[in-house]
C-alpha cells in the first residue's frame, strides 16, 4: 500500500502542475483574445465620437470604456503622435511609439504599474486608438478550477488506495495468513493442513503445493517412525541375542576350562591315586615304594604348577606392581632372554637373534614379568622349530620405539600358528603341542601379564614366513627403575 501511494504521488503531482500550467496559459490566451475584441469595440466608439463636432464627447466615450469591467487605460493619438484623448493609465501609454499612417493593427504584452497588461493598437480612420487590458493572474484567476481538479485527484487516489487495500487484503493477505496459521499447526504436530480455498490463483496453487508437501512429509514421518520402531525392536532383539551369545561364550569358556582342567589335572591325579594304593601295600619292597613316592611327588608338583599358572592367568595383577610403579630396560631383559634360552635343547640347531634399536624407551612393566613373557614366546618358537628339518631355523627378537612406547616382535621361521587357532590361541588350555608336552596356559598367562601393564599382545597375521607375536607396552620412567632396584637390593 505504501508503494502504491508513492506511485500515485509521483504520478499525480507532476500531472497537477502540468494541468494547472496549461489551464493558466489557456485562460491568458483567451484573455488576450478578449482584449483584442474589446479594443476593436472601443476603437469603433472612438471613430463614431470623432465624427461628432464636440471633442469633449470623445473624452466622455473614452472614459466610459475605462473601469473595473472595462479597459485599464484608453488613449487616442493623431497622425503626429499627439494624444487627443485619454483615460485611466493613459500617461503610461505615451511611451508607446507614435503610430505613423497608414495605421495597422498590432498588439504586445507589457508590464504596467499594477501587473501584467496587454496593449492593443487599432486604426480609427486618421486616428490610432491604444487600449490597455489587464491580463494578470488576478484578472485570469484559474484557482477555483485548479482546486476542483486537485480535489478530484485526491478523492480518486483515496478511493483507489481504499479499494486496493480491501482487494489485496481479501485476495492476498487473508489467504496467506490462513496458510501461515495452518503451517504453524502442522509444525506443532497437527496431522492435517487446512489450505485456503479462495484468493488469487497463485495463492491457491501455493496452498495446494504446500498441502502436497505437508502430506508427503507426514507420510515420510510415519514411514520413518515405523522404521525407527522396527529398528528399536531389532536393536532389542540384537541386545538379547548378544547377551545370550555372551552367556553362551561364558559357558563355553567354562566348559573349555573344565575340560582342560579335567585333562591336565585328571591324568596326574589318577596316577597319584593308583600309585598311592600301591604304596599302601605293606609287602612292597622299600626301593619300589620310594620310586612310587618320587613319582607321586613329581605328579603332585605338576598339578601344583598347573594351578599356579591358572592363578597367574586369572589374577595377574596380584603379582604385578601397580601401573606406573615399575619399569625396566628392554635391552637388559632381552639379554637375559638370550642367556636363558641359548643353553636349552630347542636352540641347539636354531639361531637366536636379539636386537634393540636405538631410541627404544623404558617399558612400563617389571623386568621379571617382561622376561617371563618374552622367554615364553621364544621357547615356544624354539620348540616349534625342533620338528623342522630344512633351513632356515631362526628366531628373531626385535625391540623398537613406536607411538611413544615400546614394541617387541618375536618371530620365527617355523610352521606358524594354524588359522583356526589364531582367534583363541591366548585362551587357557589351547595348545598345538602333543598331550603331556604343554598345558596351554603359557600364552594366556602372557596376555594377562601384558594387559595388566596396559599393553597389548597379538599375532601378526600379515607375517607368512612363520609366526610373529607383537608386544606393545607404554613407556616407563627412570624413577620407577630406581624404586625397583631398591626393592631388589632390600630383598
Amino acid at each position: 500500500m505504501l508503494s502504491l501511494a508513492g506511485v500515485l504521488l509521483l504520478s499525480y503531482v507532476p500531472l497537477f502542475f502540468a494541468i494547472a500550467g496549461v489551464t493558466q496559459a489557456t485562460l491568458l490566451a483567451s484573455r488576450e483574445k478578449s482584449a483584442r475584441s474589446f479594443g476593436r469595440a472601443v476603437a469603433a466608439h472612438v471613430v463614431q465620437a470623432a465624427e461628432a463636432p464636440s471633442g469633449r464627447e470623445l473624452d466622455a466615450v473614452v472614459a466610459a470604456d475605462v473601469g473595473d469591467d472595462g479597459a485599464r487605460a484608453v488613449a487616442v493619438f493623431d497622425a503626429h503622435g499627439k494624444r487627443v484623448a485619454g483615460a485611466g493609465e493613459a500617461s503610461e501609454l505615451a511611451r508607446i511609439v507614435a503610430p505613423v499612417p497608414p495605421f495597422r493593427e498590432s498588439a504586445r504584452p507589457e508590464h504596467g504599474a499594477r501587473g501584467r497588461v496587454f496593449d492593443v493598437v487599432l486604426p480609427a480612420g486618421e486616428l490610432a486608438v491604444v487600449v490597455r487590458v489587464s491580463t494578470d493572474e488576478e484578472a485570469v484567476n484559474a484557482g477555483p478550477l485548479v482546486k476542483v481538479f486537485a480535489l478530484y485527484m485526491l478523492v480518486f487516489a483515496a478511493f483507489l488506495l481504499t479499494f486496493a487495500y480491501f482487494a489485496l487484503t481479501r485476495v492476498l493477505v487473508k489467504p496467506i495468513e490462513v496458510l501461515s496459521r495452518a503451517t504453524e499447526k502442522v509444525a506443532r504436530g497437527s496431522r492435517k493442513l487446512e489450505v485456503p480455498k479462495a484468493g488469487a490463483r497463485e495463492i491457491v496453487e501455493l496452498g495446494q503445493s504446500v498441502d502436497a508437501m505437508a502430506t508427503k512429509l507426514l507420510e515420510d514421518e510415519s514411514a520413518l517412525r515405523s522404521k525407527v520402531d522396527e529398528l528399536t525392536r531389532l536393536t532389542k532383539n540384537l541386545t538379547e541375542a548378544r547377551e545370550q551369545l555372551a552367556r553362551s561364550e561364558q559357558l563355553a569358556s567354562v566348559g573349555r576350562l573344565s575340560a582342560g582342567l579335567a585333562h591336565e589335572i585328571g591324568n596326574p591325579l589318577a596316577a597319584v591315586l593308583a600309585m598311592l594304593s600301591l604304596v599302601a601295600d605293606k609287602d612292597m619292597p622299600e626301593d619300589e615304594r620310594q620310586d612310587f613316592i618320587a613319582r607321586m611327588q613329581k605328579e603332585t608338583e605338576r598339578i601344583h604348577g598347573i594351578l599356579r599358572d591358572l592363578l597367574d592367568f586369572a589374577r595377574p595383577e596380584a603379582s604385578v606392581p601397580s601401573e606406573g610403579t615399575s619399569s625396566c630396560i628392554v635391552s637388559d631383559v632381552l639379554a637375559d632372554v638370550s642367556s636363558l634360552a641359548l643353553p636349552q635343547k630347542a636352540f641347539r640347531d636354531t639361531k637366536l637373534t636379539v636386537r634393540t634399536e636405538d631410541g627404544t624407551p623404558l617399558a612400563a612393566i617389571a623386568g621379571p614379568r617382561l622376561l617371563q613373557v618374552v622367554l615364553n614366546l621364544v621357547m615356544n618358537a624354539g620348540q616349534a622349530l625342533e620338528s623342522k628339518t630344512e633351513e632356515p631355523r631362526e628366531v628373531r627378537v626385535v625391540a623398537r620405539p613406536e607411538g611413544g612406547g615400546v614394541r617387541i616382535d618375536v618371530e620365527d621361521t617355523g610352521p606358524g600358528v594354524p588359522v583356526e587357532l589364531r582367534a583363541k590361541v591366548f585362551e587357557p588350555f589351547v595348545t598345538t603341542k602333543d598331550v603331556g608336552e604343554g598345558t596351554g596356559l603359557g600364552l594366556a598367562v602372557c596376555r594377562g601379564l601384558v594387559e595388566s601393564a596396559r599393553g597389548k599382545i597379538a599375532i601378526d597375521e600379515s607375517y607368512v614366513q612363520g609366526a610373529r607375536f607383537t608386544i606393545t607396552l607404554p613407556a616407563g620412567s627412570p624413577e620407577a627403575i630406581g624404586r625397583e632396584s631398591r626393592k631388589l637390593r632390600a630383598r
